[in-house]
């Protein structure tokens, strides 16, 4: 089923609005990170990904206002754009140092240059698709599977300091987000119909999408526990002590305000001080007012010694 009198599958458009929609959430997150480089490389991926889709869904189509070769040359060269990317994608976003080579010198060597002669130079000439695929995949086809050894040899290394479960599902996977790039070249040479193409390549970016987001979480649960170590280290008793002494806190609020910043939860404190929740309540309001906060997090600032 075709969308909007194009040769667009309807699976295509929903992919592409989809990953659209995901592009403007991750970029607005990133605008606020700048220094998030994992965020970055993501989304280059993910603009590479509609930039494919979008490409490869609407082209080539005689009623679009550009020759049938040209929209060859684009809806292709967005493929190998893409498969070029992956390699440097694994080596920076997961670390991969084993990459390295590939990412930086075997990819224009053994993909864009194949595809610059093939389908730009050598199609633009004699205007003949099946020679450009014949020729111009060969190189590629046997080079996505060096990149795959090579990729596997990464990930063995990456997760072998540790056998537990988490890491070999981990490892497969990755291996399951791989395995779409891998094939590129020989859904290429096939001439795979859009929606098979379609669903196998953005299956494994699906993939890839829920790796990166797990990272992102555990990323952020460990920054927010670092910072609430930090927070915990920087309150100093003394600090605590004279700053209760300051805003005429009692001394049941000053103990209450010392257990806070130690993490202590409500119910935990009033188990500790022998009272009731309602009373600690009670005191916590009090020393809000005092203090003129509002939550935890600022009484805890306000008695640290970074403030």
């Amino acid at each position: 089923m075709l969308v909007f009198d194009t040769e667009m599958h309807i699976v295509t458009f929903a992919f592409v609005m989809l990953e659209i929609l995901m592009f403007f959430y991750q970029l607005t997150y990133y605008l606020f990170r700048p220094k998030d480089k994992s965020r970055l490389w993501y989304l280059i991926l993910l603009s590479l990904l509609i930039f494919y889709n979008i490409t490869g869904g609407l082209f080539p189509d005689p009623n679009i206002n550009i020759s049938i070769i040209n929209q060859n040359i684009i809806a292709y060269g967005s493929g190998f754009l893409m498969a070029s990317y992956f390699p440097y994608y694994f080596y920076k976003g997961f670390n991969m140092n084993g990459l390295r080579f590939h990412a930086l010198y075997g990819v224009p060597l053994f993909l864009i240059l194949p595809y610059l002669v093939f389908f730009v130079f050598v199609y633009s000439l004699n205007g003949n698709l099946d020679v450009a695929i014949k020729y111009g995949i060969i190189i590629p086809f046997f080079y996505a599977i060096v990149v795959l050894i090579a990729i596997t040899k990464a990930i063995r290394v990456k997760y072998s300091d540790n056998r537990r479960v988490r890491n070999i599902v981990g490892m497969i996977t990755v291996y399951c987000a791989i395995a779409p790039w891998a094939s590129m070249p020989v859904l290429a040479y096939f001439r795979a119909n859009q929606l098979t193409e379609v669903i196998f390549m953005n299956l494994g970016f699906l993939i890839i999408t829920g790796i990166f987001i797990t990272k992102s979480v555990v990323k952020s649960r460990k920054e927010g526990e670092l910072l609430m170590e930090m927070d915990v280290a920087s309150c100093d008793p003394q600090i605590i002590s004279e700053t209760c002494k300051r805003f005429n806190l009692t001394s049941k609020e000053a103990e209450i305000v010392e257990l806070i910043c130690q993490r202590f939860k409500y119910r935990e404190i009033a188990e500790k001080l022998f009272i009731s929740p309602r009373t600690v309540d009670k005191h916590v309001e009090n020393i809000f007012a005092k203090l003129s906060i509002n939550t935890r997090a600022e009484l805890t600032r306000k008695m640290s010694r970074l403030n």
